[in-house]
């Protein structure tokens, strides 16, 4: 099967490389994927350079989740072949390649409307956004919310949620056109942080009592700034640290505006609690069907195009979700 391993770590640029390697062979419990599409996330960057929390031996192929067709199985599994899935890939035989591993229990079944692009477009992204504006943000009709980095993949699945949910969403976004995008998907407010007015626009936008919930996918001194931004018992949620930097987080600052930072660490529930990603993913299914949520906004690649992708992700130049459709570069047999 053709697909892009990594041998060391480091720029992606460097490391990564398109190959014809064998197709694995599922384990127990273990399912064999003809991937159909693969999304392409900030994670995988970090992947390559042997940053992200996960680490796994190499040679691995990167790309952490895929949409596609069960063609074989592991002892003690359930599923049958020929059942479309979307998933977290079993590493290291990662999504950028024809052929992929997933743990079986942690499969989600799709059903016939929705495509593999639609549907690996919204996995990582949704859920992740489900599970922090629901489960661990506890959001309510009416909250202020602010979603920074909006016009992102999971940003942008966190506008829509909250919008769907009947919060009010300030997001924030990079250029006027990320702004407009934002706006276009619901928000009450957009504000653009590359202005140098960037923090009285944003306390304009959510008023003296502050924000309820904050979503943020970015981290450092965005962060810092975001908790000082919430109202009484506002909700901080961490999900990730796009700008490299980890913010600081004052203890005595949290006593006394008594708010909550809370860890959002999605692929966690994969092994904890598999039944509530089961049930986000229905939910999703069901607000998709209802016309509550769309599908995000898509740039769909070849797979012969994955640095590009990658590139355009790293300077910072997408909106919506990237993927990568394997099924158009050379399909095959494993």
């Amino acid at each position: 099967m053709r697909a892009w391993q990594i041998h060391e770590v480091g720029h992606f640029s460097d490391v990564l490389e398109l190959v014809d390697i064998p197709a694995p062979e599922p384990g127990p419990g273990q399912v064999l994927v003809e991937v159909g599409a693969a999304g392409l996330n900030f994670a995988d960057l970090l992947v390559c350079q042997g940053r992200y929390q996960v680490r796994s031996p190499l040679p691995l192929v990167p790309g952490l989740e895929a949409a596609g067709r069960v063609v074989a199985s592991g002892p003690a599994v359930d599923l049958p072949v020929g059942s479309r899935v979307v998933g977290m890939v079993a590493p290291p035989h990662g999504a950028f390649a024809q052929f992929t591993l997933m743990d079986a229990a942690t499969a989600l079944v799709l059903p016939d409307t929705v495509d593999d692009v639609t549907a690996v477009s919204m996995h990582v992204a949704y859920q992740t956004a489900w599970f922090a504006l629901h489960r661990r943000g506890g959001i309510g009709p009416g909250d202020v919310v602010i979603v920074h980095a909006a016009a992102g993949g999971v940003g942008s699945a966190a506008l829509e949620l909250a919008v769907a949910a009947g919060a009010r969403v300030v997001a924030t976004a990079g250029g006027p056109e990320k702004v407009a995008a934002c706006l276009n998907a619901g928000a009450w407010r957009a504000v653009d942080h590359r202005r140098a007015d960037y923090e009285s626009r944003i306390r304009e936008a959510i008023g003296e009592r502050g924000a309820d919930l904050v979503f943020d996918p970015v981290g450092g001194s965005i962060g810092e700034l975001s908790m000082r931004l919430l109202a009484w018992e506002g909700r901080h949620l961490v999900i990730g640290f796009a700008s490299g930097d980890v913010p600081r987080v004052r203890a005595n600052h949290v006593l006394v505006k008594n708010y909550s930072v809370v860890g959002v660490h999605w692929a966690g529930y994969l092994e904890h609690d598999p039944v509530a990603v089961a049930e986000a993913h229905s939910a999703l299914l069901e607000l998709l069907a209802r016309g509550r949520i769309r599908p995000p906004e898509v740039t769909v690649l070849d797979m012969d195009r994955l640095l590009t992708g990658l590139s355009d992700l790293e300077e910072r130049r997408t909106t919506g979700r990237l993927v990568l459709s394997v099924n158009t570069f050379d399909g095959g047999q494993p």
